[in-house]
Order: structure tokens, then C-alpha cells, then sequence
């Protein structure tokens, strides 16, 4: 059980939410007596966040939902440079154009978590390409370079991993956290923020980032880690056989996603809950202590939950309707991920290897033929076993549409237009 006194610190503690905390008694009475302001950095270097950055997306919930001031702080100066923590190789190097492309869709995404305002309690979506941008390089090294040490800095595991392994480190990565410690002190200056939190991998970084802001402001910053979150195969959250499990639903509809957390491995079912809804913990403990088959419940409330923090209510909803009639009711569920393509496709026929890369269930007609020869795919519920079979309109069901289907669990429907 937790020992926190603040309600901020017990429920993050009650979920499984923290891993390190620097001086943990003085934070816990600083966020009991006051409200506090919390910050948590995501770097843009995609359209949208995946399921990897849901433990930090829902740190900044919880935080607002305890009284305290949450920060996003988009990346769009540290995404030029490259955060190399974790990292075996350098991150490739995206134009301006690529970067404000993505903030707008990473944005969307916490819309759905956080309540933006001018309110004291409202959180604040910032941009540290507002400082970092129009950064004087010489004056910068003067101000904030020199309380940097190099043998330190060596010393840290983003860059002594990588040079123990003898992979190259730019300079320009090698910058990173003391950008990202000086994004600390700029908003502690602007905001007063005063707590930085993220993935264990993170904490060098904002330990750098609280000597910073005791060297230059003479101000009493706070860090804050979480445990890395893998799955009970020891896999990384957010991956899959298909790639990444996105947050944006025109990169993976809310029925994938429903989908991704009803596949849950058993061990995993407690801990997710606390971790990706909001249900109370005595609701997670039934559920969790739930067994055999009856634990499937379990796996699908935890998937109409996430998938409604992520993609409203309705579409979990629809998305749980959906299962259930494909899987259970043995129906064609016409709210299947849609693929429309033109009639003219199936003129004369549209081959069964493009028909699935099309869909999106395989990346390649290379891939394709490797699930054929061991029985992964299906058309309208018959497995093809011929990578010359063709579509056509006669493949057509009543509804006017082809299933296709990769294993038992996931499906696409093409729809001539």
C-alpha cells in the first residue's frame, strides 16, 4: 500500500505508476498543500503517439484530477535534434515541415485526456521550439553550457550505452539533455513548473535538469519515473506483429484498437487496468480476481475502457458490439474496418496477395505468402491456400463486401465503390 499522503503521489503509487521520485517526503507535502505544476515532454517524431506513451499521457490525467496543473510540452525544438536515450542508432533528421505536420496530430490526442484552459488548474499545451528555436548558440554555452560537466554527462546511461557498444553518438544528440533540462528551467520561469516525470529512461535527464534550475534559478525542482511497462512475454508495449498500436484512428481504427487490449496476456490484466483506465480500484480488484474463461470479461472491459479514453464511448462501444457479433455470434459485422477500393479493380480480378497488402493485414505480398503457406489467411472465412487465387465480384457477400482475415482475430472488409 502506498504511504504518500497527497492524493496526487498515492494514486499514481495504488496504480503502479511510480518508479523513482527525488526527495519523495518533500514533494508528497508540496503537492498536499498546494497545487503543484507537473510536466511530461513528448518529441514529434511521428503523426500521432502510440499505446507506449499512454502511462505518461495518463500520469498528466491524474495529475489534473487531483488539482494539480499539468503541462504537455510538445517537442518541436528537441525533435530536430534527437532524444538518443534507448537508442542504438541515430534518429533520422526531419524538416520543419515533418515536425509542425505531426504536433497537429499528437495534439489531437490529448484533447481527449486533458481540460485546456486559462483556468489555475487547466493544463497548458506548450512548445519548446518557443525557446529553443531562436536559441543565440554562444550565448546559450555561456549561460548554460558551463554548469554542464562533460565526465558527468559521460557517465549517463542515453550515452554510455551507446558508446560501450561502440555506435556512434552525434554531437548534436549528445546536446539533448541539456536542452531537455533547460526546457525544465524555462518552464519553471514561464509556469512555474516544478516536477518533470517520465520513463525510467528518462532520469538522467531530469536529474540534469533540477541541477540546472538549482544552478541558474536557485529554484527546488522534482523528478518523477515510471517503471518500464512491458507485457508479461517481456514484448514492449505498443508493438505488434503489424507495427505500432497508434493513438490516432485514421492510423488504427478504434476497432484495431479494442482488439489490441482484448488480446491482453492474462498476467497482464490487473496491472493494465490500473495502469489504462480509470475504473476504481476496488472494480479493478473483481475483475482481476476473476478466473479461467470468466477472465475474458475482464480482458473485454479493459478494452471498451481504454478504447474509451482514447476514442469516446461509442466507438468502445460499437467496437465491443462488433466483436462480439464476428467472434461469438459467428456474424459479419459490417462495422469491421472498411477498405474501399474501385470497381474497377475487380476487373477482370484483383489478386489475393494485393487484395491483403491493400488492406493492411500484411505489409508485403511477400508476407502474404508466408501466412498462405502456414494458414493465416483467410477469405470470407475460407483459408487460401493458393497465392495465384484471385477476387472477384462473385467473392462478393450479401452485404456487397469480401472479408478478408489475418489469424482468428483480426479482419478487414473490402468494399467495392
Amino acid at each position: 500500500m502506498s504511504t504518500y499522503k497527497s492524493e496526487f503521489l498515492n494514486v499514481l503509487a495504488s496504480r503502479g505508476f511510480i518508479h523513482q521520485v527525488s526527495e519523495p517526503e518533500t514533494l508528497d507535502a508540496r503537492a498536499q498543500s498546494s497545487r503543484i505544476t507537473a510536466y511530461i515532454g513528448f518529441d514529434c517524431t511521428a503523426p500521432s503517439l502510440h499505446v507506449g506513451s499512454l502511462v505518461q499521457i495518463m500520469m498528466l490525467y491524474w495529475a489534473q484530477q487531483t488539482g494539480h496543473r499539468p503541462i504537455a510540452l510538445m517537442g518541436g525544438g528537441t525533435t530536430r535534434v534527437g532524444d538518443p536515450s534507448g537508442k542504438d542508432e541515430s534518429r533520422k533528421i526531419l524538416t520543419d515541415e515533418d515536425i509542425n505536420r505531426n504536433l497537429v496530430g499528437i495534439r489531437a490526442v490529448f484533447e481527449k485526456f486533458l481540460t485546456f484552459g486559462d483556468g489555475a488548474g487547466d493544463a497548458i499545451m506548450a512548445n519548446n521550439a518557443d525557446w529553443l528555436n531562436s536559441l543565440n548558440y554562444v550565448d546559450f554555452l555561456r549561460d548554460v553550457g558551463r554548469h554542464f560537466s562533460v565526465n558527468r554527462m559521460l557517465a549517463f546511461d542515453s550515452v554510455k550505452l551507446r558508446l560501450e557498444r561502440q555506435q556512434e553518438l552525434s554531437f548534436l544528440e549528445f546536446n539533448y539533455m541539456i536542452l531537455q533540462a533547460y526546457d525544465f528551467v524555462e518552464l519553471h520561469r514561464r509556469h512555474g513548473c516544478t516536477l518533470q516525470m517520465g520513463g525510467s529512461d528518462q532520469w538522467g535527464n531530469i536529474v540534469s535538469g533540477i541541477d540546472l534550475g538549482r544552478r541558474m534559478l536557485n529554484a527546488q525542482l522534482f523528478a518523477l519515473t515510471t517503471p518500464l511497462i512491458t507485457t508479461s512475454s517481456g514484448a514492449k508495449m505498443g508493438k505488434t506483429a503489424a507495427g505500432a498500436v497508434w493513438l490516432n484512428a485514421d492510423m488504427v481504427s478504434p476497432y484495431d484498437y479494442w482488439q489490441y487490449w482484448r488480446n491482453t496476456d492474462d498476467g497482464d490484466v490487473a496491472r493494465f487496468l490500473k495502469l489504462f483506465t480509470v475504473l476504481p480500484l476496488d472494480e479493478i480488484a473483481r475483475l482481476a480476481a476473476l478466473m479461467g474463461q470468466e477472465l475474458n470479461e475482464a480482458k473485454k472491459v479493459l478494452a471498451t475502457e481504454a478504447t474509451a479514453l482514447v476514442h469516446g464511448r461509442a466507438a468502445a462501444e460499437e467496437s465491443a458490439v462488433t466483436a462480439r457479433r464476428t467472434f461469438e455470434d459467428g456474424a459479419l459485422a459490417e462495422t469491421l474496418p472498411t477498405i474501399e477500393i474501385p470497381r474497377a479493380e475487380f476487373e477482370p480480378a484483383l489478386g489475393v496477395l494485393a487484395a491483403f497488402v491493400r488492406s493492411g493485414l500484411v505489409a508485403s505480398n511477400g508476407e502474404a505468402r508466408r501466412q498462405i503457406k502456414g494458414g493465416g489467411l483467410k477469405v470470407n472465412d475460407i483459408t487460401v491456400t493458393d497465392e495465384k487465387m484471385t477476387l472477384t465480384r462473385a467473392h462478393l457477400t450479401p452485404e456487397g463486401v469480401i472479408k478478408l482475415s489475418l489469424g482468428k482475430k483480426r479482419h478487414v472488409l473490402l468494399k467495392p465503390v
